[in-house]
């Protein structure tokens, strides 16, 4: 029972996170350049989000554990969108657009885990 619990708590935290992430990308960005900046913002977003929760857990006992998995698995993981960014580099990929692709992965992964460490340091 405890199990499926856990699992009402993951996807109601997933439901919330998609919805979020859904809602984000109806927000009009102005951009100059043909580069998915707004999935990288989310990425971005969502990396200093669950480093956060990781650090403060670490730091906290107490915190509900289906809490942290309503947060961490739910909503971050709802919310993040790295499908959408693996798609997004192969179509950069596809169009001949090596140079952007490979920038986008280089930025998505260096900024992206420095968010999360650095979300872990302001807990620090």
């Amino acid at each position: 029972m405890a199990a499926i619990l856990d699992c009402v708590f993951v996807g109601a935290g997933g439901a919330l996170g998609a919805i979020c992430r859904y809602l984000l990308g109806l927000v009009p960005v102005r951009q100059t350049v043909d580069f998915p900046l707004t999935t990288l913002g989310i990425n971005l977003a969502g990396a200093f989000c669950i480093g956060l929760l990781a650090a403060l857990a670490g730091k906290r006992a107490d915190l509900d554990p289906r809490l942290l998995l309503f947060l961490k698995v739910g909503v971050c993981g709802g919310f993040t969108t790295f499908s959408t960014f693996s798609l997004e580099s192969a179509q950069l990929l596809q169009s001949g657009r090596t140079a952007a692709c490979v920038l986008y992965i280089a930025l998505s992964v260096l900024l992206c885990v420095s968010a999360a460490l650095g979300a872990q340091a302001l807990v620090r």
